[in-house]
């Protein structure tokens, strides 16, 4: 029988920021944690939506015409193909809902950027 996952226990096992780790798996779709401080990158998946819950602080998301500011206990879904820019000015934890497979900064390679078999189960 599978266990609860506790997310603070488990944001309490690594501190590298802008580096997913997965925590679940439902239906093809990834449950990823998620450490946010300063800039990331413009990217935008072609084909799959991001969700961002925010547990901790306040994350940024902006777009080419306006931004989204999430407060914690808020969620946003970037559909499939938009820039975006996670921005987050104090560290913030986020829940990260994504297909399995999508390229953590879309077709944008950066040096932030991390492949998918680094983001490790934890």
């Amino acid at each position: 029988m599978q266990k609860a996952i506790n997310l603070l226990q488990k944001f309490g096992l690594f501190q590298e920021e802008w580096t997913p780790k997965i925590i679940a798996e439902t239906n093809g779709q990834l449950v990823k944690l998620a450490k946010l401080n300063g800039e990331f990158v413009w990217h935008n998946h072609a084909d799959e939506d991001e969700l961002f819950l925010v547990v901790k602080g306040i994350l940024e998301l902006r777009f080419k015409d306006h931004s989204v500011t999430l407060k914690e206990g808020e969620l946003y879904v970037v559909p499939k193909g938009v820039d975006h820019l996670p921005v987050a000015h104090e560290e913030c934890w986020v829940v990260l809902i994504e297909p399995s497979g999508t390229k953590h900064t879309g077709d944008t390679i950066s040096k932030q950027t991390v492949s998918e078999d680094l983001q490790q189960w934890i």
